[in-house]
């Protein structure tokens, strides 16, 4: 994505849709636009909401509405342009359409909602088993079927080696893509999203740990009259959110059960904050005994892994102000919040509200200790 300050120049929203090929939209339809929302959440399906002016004699309401231009499953793909840097926010397709009408001038609209393109992932059932593949081999060989949507795998092997063996036991998808991609990745501390770009009509289909290493965004300062950049931002600490469970295995041959080694949650959850937070709660997994020692060390470690951000922020912006879009799934700094709260974030939330001449952000960050690891952020 496009690291260009916002403020050095006029950003444009770009909006193509189509049923099987999208093209930029009519330049009457373009200037219908309202506003756009985007919201993307980490393990989660980012969603879209377009609002257009729906004119009694205007063009959306004679032309494109009957000609079935906003109906479900039609791809739309929305970007912006800065200095001829384009960045993809959303790609994804239409699932609910709905008109408002008003009987004062100007107030009748046309709102569309929709899904990125895990939805096509998530509408039809299968019943198939994967004989000896490992968790990362069975999510890649699923994805590769939507490559004709122009999504490209990028899936992280599985922290705790699970080598498989059909002899003793055959791995089974029940229910949809989407959700076996998601149980797979729950069972290894993974997250699994769909994040669009790096062009038009392209996504990665990422199955992995959070992205917690690599370079920050630019820092979000409060606090700090004409140098802050964010809004409001605040804090919470939940002290019954970390958790260090517990795992029994058995022994096939000896039928002995014994319990499992607490592991370090560091592979899958790099350290952001110094004072990390103590785990009040140990729950006991279920059924582990079942499953293979391998198995039962990942479930334990996504437990402990999924569990640890006990400190989450939430904030608002005006990108102009800020001079960048954060971007969700990604590291940023904080400065200005005091000793215990300044320093690293993982962005966990971002949702962009765009309407002309504003485009404002609301997002959540999270960690999973207090102070800084670092004395700097980058600016």
């Amino acid at each position: 994505m496009s690291d260009d300050a916002f403020g050095r120049g006029p950003l444009h929203l770009n909006l193509s849709m189509g049923r099987d090929l999208t093209r930029p939209v009519p330049a009457e339809v373009g200037d219908a636009l309202l506003s756009a929302q985007i919201t993307s959440t980490a393990g989660e399906r980012s969603g879209f909401q377009l609002a257009f002016d729906l004119t009694k004699n205007g063009p959306i309401a004679r032309r494109y509405l009957p000609e079935r231009f906003f109906h479900p499953k039609t791809r739309v793909v929305m970007s912006t342009t800065l200095r001829g840097a384009t960045t993809v926010l959303f790609d994804g397709l239409i699932t609910r359409q709905e008109v408002g009408s008003s009987n004062r001038p100007g107030q009748s609209t046309l709102t569309i909602t929709g899904e990125d393109l895990t939805l096509v992932m998530d509408l039809e059932e299968r019943a198939e088993g994967f004989p000896n593949l490992t968790p990362a081999q069975r999510a890649e060989m699923i994805l590769r079927r939507y490559a004709n949507y122009g999504i490209t795998p990028r899936v992280i092997t599985e922290q705790v080696p699970q080598p498989p063996d059909a002899v003793e036991r055959i791995d089974f998808q029940t229910g949809t893509d989407l959700q076996y991609l998601h149980q797979l990745a729950r069972a290894n501390g993974y997250t699994f999203y769909l994040d669009p770009g790096p062009d038009a009509g392209r996504s990665i289909a990422y199955w992995g740990p959070q992205i917690r290493t690599g370079v920050r965004q630019h820092a979000l300062s409060v606090n700090m009259d004409a140098n802050s950049t964010v809004d409001q931002l605040t804090f919470a600490y939940d002290g019954l959110a970390r958790e260090e469970p517990t795992a029994l295995v058995q022994d096939p041959a000896t039928r002995g059960v014994s319990q499992l080694a607490q592991p370090s949650i560091d592979p899958l959850r790099p350290p952001l904050g110094r004072d990390p937070t103590e785990a009040l709660k140990r729950p006991s997994l279920r059924d582990t005994a079942k499953l293979t020692t391998a198995q039962a060390q990942a479930e334990l470690l996504a437990r402990a892994a999924t569990s640890a951000d006990a400190i989450a922020g939430s904030g608002s912006l005006d990108v102009t102000r800020y001079g960048y879009v954060l971007r969700p799934r990604e590291l940023v700094g904080v400065r200005g919040a005091g000793v215990a709260y300044d320093g690293d974030y993982f962005v966990a939330s971002v949702t962009h509200t765009l309407r002309p001449g504003a485009y404002l952000q609301n997002f959540t960050i999270s960690r999973e200790g207090m102070v800084a690891r670092s004395g700097t952020v980058r600016p």
